[in-house]
């Protein structure tokens, strides 16, 4: 029987790989990262929506036409795009806390640059950052799906986290009405500065995943020419290491995960028509659409921030009974039938206003199960890309979706065809190709794609 040395495993590889074994976390730590996640989305959101809040005030004071307002908007959401796809190779390189760590930072940058704002290009490079910023609720999954473990109500506590946009978005809206007369549009950005930066001093005290730690050292040793160490030490730990050599980016389009990659970027891009048909330009939809009143749309909007906040616990509650998979794919699909009978049902407003409102419960609630979901149907090898590029499909999406209602409007439609083929319908087929995805339980140990003659190496959840 061969011994360590006869392996060339020194004294620090035995001490590696004995504290990633001996690697178990604790409670306090779970209740410390999910507090950090949870602030560092909130802010993050915080700094994303203050941007759509205060373009008209930034407008204003450089004379844009409306045209270069949503020019500059829609160059933003390509800068964000772009830098979104980057959160993912992070979380798989450096890690998932650094990866926190610097989306944190980003966001505060972002905010702070924004503040010193002279021109409309400088504007639409330094919001670029806000991607990463935007991009922090894929770190939380991947981080947090791997910190969480196999716990049993894992997804409820995710919701939690998750729930850290409507208070984002409430936050920032409360903070530009109380603050902006006193201290101006460019105060506000920099007074969103603050937090971020305390909130990145926090994610130094955090500890690394215990997975990631796996993902680590079967590099460490796939570098050294030590594969068949690397694959037995993977193997004991759940981890398929087959393709840990390869870019990240190729391995979410190998064969054995290239359809779910697909399916789940398209149910993103789908499903943010419904975002910016029923939450962007909602009180559009409304007032023009359905003959609310503006007041009236304003309170339903306020109104929907409090049911996101129930819908995203409601679904994280109901997708460790029933599935993730089939939770966030049941939900979108009533949403959709809701808003299209929202849309062509009674004009009155005792009809529309609930319709809209359980409409909005059924599109942002998901949400919290379809993120946990995302960390749990990767392989650990590259769960942080796979998941960032799924995710970066959301701008794109508001891109497109936009284009559409404008396109059906501009041929002479009415809002409410315009809302249902840029919005209900995407937001139905979203959930037709969230079924079309992996079926891997509530457990992240079954996203691991391993060879025939090896999955037994892997528990079943």
């Amino acid at each position: 029987m061969d011994t360590p040395a006869d392996r060339g495993v020194g004294p620090e590889d035995r001490a590696a790989d004995t504290d990633v074994v001996a690697m178990e976390v604790s409670q306090r730590t779970i209740w410390y990262t999910s507090i950090v996640c949870f602030l560092a989305w909130v802010f993050s959101v915080y700094d994303y929506t203050l941007f759509g809040t205060l373009l008209p005030k930034m407008a204003g004071e450089f004379n844009w036409a409306p045209a270069t307002s949503t020019a500059i908007a829609t160059f933003v959401a390509v800068g964000t795009f772009i830098f979104a796809l980057t959160v993912g190779p992070l979380l798989d390189y450096i890690g998932r806390k650094r990866a926190l760590i610097v989306a944190t930072v980003a966001a505060a940058l972002s905010s702070g640059l924004t503040a010193l704002t002279p021109g409309a290009i400088y504007l639409t490079i330094v919001r670029s950052f806000s991607g990463l910023g935007w991009s922090e609720e894929v770190v939380n999954t991947t981080y947090l799906n791997e910190i969480y473990g196999a716990r049993r109500r894992r997804g409820f506590m995710y919701a939690f986290v998750q729930s850290g946009w409507p208070v984002g978005a409430l936050l920032g809206a409360a903070t530009s009405a109380l603050l902006l007369p006193v201290i101006g549009w460019r105060g506000a950005f920099l007074f969103a500065t603050f937090p971020a930066v305390v909130i990145a001093l926090l994610g130094l005290m955090l500890k690394e995943s215990p997975v990631y730690e796996v993902v680590k050292r079967v590099r460490r040793l796939e570098r050294d020419g030590r594969h068949q160490e690397a694959e037995a030490f993977g193997r004991r730990h759940g981890l398929d290491v087959h393709h840990t050599g390869e870019n990240t980016f190729r391995q979410i389009f190998e064969p054995d995960i290239r359809k779910h990659t697909i399916l789940l970027s398209l149910a993103w891009l789908l499903n943010f028509f419904g975002i910016q048909a029923f939450s962007v330009l909602g009180t559009t939809v409304l007032t023009q659409g359905k003959g609310v009143s503006f007041g009236s749309a304003l309170i339903v909007l306020i109104i929907a921030n409090v049911g996101a906040f129930i819908g995203y616990l409601s679904h994280g509650f109901v997708g460790d009974y029933l599935g993730r998979r089939r939770t966030i794919a049941g939900g979108w699909m009533i949403g959709g039938l809701v808003f299209t009978v929202m849309l062509f049902g009674p004009d009155a407003e005792a009809f529309v206003i609930p319709m809209y409102a359980i409409g909005l419960f059924f599109l942002n609630g998901p949400y919290a199960a379809l993120l946990f979901y995302m960390g749990e149907s990767f392989p650990a090898r590259t769960r942080g890309t796979g998941v960032a590029f799924a995710h970066a499909m959301g701008p794109i999406g508001t891109i497109v979706g936009s284009a559409l209602i404008t396109a059906i409007l501009s041929a002479g439609f009415p809002m409410t065809v315009a809302a249902f083929i840029g919005g209900s319908l995407g937001m139905f087929l979203s959930g037709l190709c969230m079924l079309g995805c992996r079926d891997v339980g509530n457990d992240p140990r079954q996203a691991e794609v391993l060879p025939e003659d090896e999955r037994d190496a892997v528990p079943a959840g």
